[in-house]
């Protein structure tokens, strides 16, 4: 058995953090999921660096720019185009789950985060276009987007949560998926094919804090060395396990209960950003520590290959009581986790606003140079 086939025995399923034109038009998705991955992620940063490899989008991009098409739009249609090929090759992976595995993933347009109306139209766009039933449309978890997901939702649309740091922003993704609920159920709607996940990014919540932790142990005594270095690599586990433990509560809890008797399935958290940033981590840092059940991981190529021979430990529920801990410890070294935790957000949606533009300006040349060769 090999380690993707290891760490769903333990219940928790292995996505692919990638998606391109080749490794959907060479088979290489095919073969992913032959050993294992059981759905697809992309972001704005994972497309540009996409188009920007070969020429697999040259004839498409050829096609679009004779149709007068600006480049912001053609991002669009290149990734409905990607994302509705790779959900085809996955739809016997959902339809064998009955709708559990078998999702990708695209992101609504980063630069409209922060409005709720153009993103829930911007949801409504991407889903009639790529028209498949095994697709997730990703919101961040914003002011706006929270309202967002729950109107998205309540149309029947799929959603991926992301860029989720803290535990407070969680609490209000898992309550707009359970508001969503209960609004499909008052208007005499079903809610049994209803899916989602709550991504919550982990890896780099450990760049900033590790960098703080590194910066105090260039001055600290020995006694105090080695309780900094025991901090170092775990404040982004530490926040997952916490918001694993809020997951627990509500949706294997009471106040869950009557909306699962009705066919609802729980909201998994994902676990985000989980390649090591620290070549100090082994590949598999993040691995053994994020298993537990109902939960998904979703990994990078270089990670993805560590796991194929690896030996997983479920050990997320076994150190929950751990976490509380870490904070404890960072909090003394004043660290404000909390700020940071809020600023990553800002980052993260910075990052892939750069990305997208990016991206955009990418097309816009390589339209250019397409039209003269």
């Amino acid at each position: 058995m090999k380690g993707v086939e290891r760490i769903a025995a333990l219940g928790q399923r292995i996505w692919y953090d990638n998606i391109s034109r080749d490794l959907i038009a060479s088979g290489g998705l095919r073969a992913l999921i032959a050993q294992g991955v059981r759905g697809v992620t992309t972001n704005p940063t994972i497309f540009e660096k996409a188009v920007g490899e070969g020429a697999h989008y040259d004839a498409d991009i050829r096609a679009l720019a004779a149709q007068g098409t600006a480049p912001e739009a053609m991002v669009r249609e290149l990734m409905i185009s990607d994302v509705r090929r790779a959900a085809d090759i996955l739809r016997p992976v959902f339809d064998g789950s009955l709708g559990v595995d078998g999702y990708v993933s695209i992101e609504v347009a980063p630069d409209e985060a922060q409005d709720t109306r153009a993103t829930v139209a911007e949801a409504k766009t991407l889903w009639a276009a790529i028209g498949r039933p095994n697709v997730m449309v990703k919101i961040p978890a914003t002011e706006a987007g929270y309202q967002a997901m729950r109107e998205v939702l309540a149309q029947g649309i799929n959603v991926n949560a992301t860029l989720i740091f803290s535990p407070q922003s969680y609490d209000r993704v898992a309550a707009a998926y359970c508001e969503a609920l209960e609004d499909r159920l008052a208007g005499g709607l079903p809610i049994d094919r209803v899916a989602s996940v709550a991504s919550v990014f982990v890896s780099r919540v450990d760049t900033v804090v590790d960098a703080r932790l590194q910066e105090k142990l260039k001055t600290a005594l020995p006694a105090e060395a080695k309780r900094l270095k025991g901090l170092l690599g775990r404040a982004g586990i530490a926040n997952a396990q916490r918001i694993y433990q809020r997951y627990k509560d509500l949706f294997r809890g009471k106040d869950f209960a009557r909306l699962r008797a009705r066919g609802a399935r729980p909201q998994w958290p994902l676990w985000a950003s989980t390649g090591s940033k620290n070549p100090a981590y082994s590949a598999t840092w993040y691995i053994d520590r994020l298993i537990a059940p109902d939960t998904i991981n979703t990994v990078p190529p270089q990670t993805f290959q560590a796991l194929l021979t690896h030996r997983p430990k479920a050990l997320l529920e076994a150190e929950i009581a751990q976490s509380q801990a870490v904070h404890d410890g960072i909090r003394r070294e004043g660290i404000d986790l909390p700020q940071i935790l809020d600023s990553l957000l800002e980052e993260g949606l910075a990052s892939f606003l750069q990305s997208y533009r990016a991206l955009a300006a990418r097309l816009a040349h390589k339209k250019d140079i397409l039209a003269t060769s």
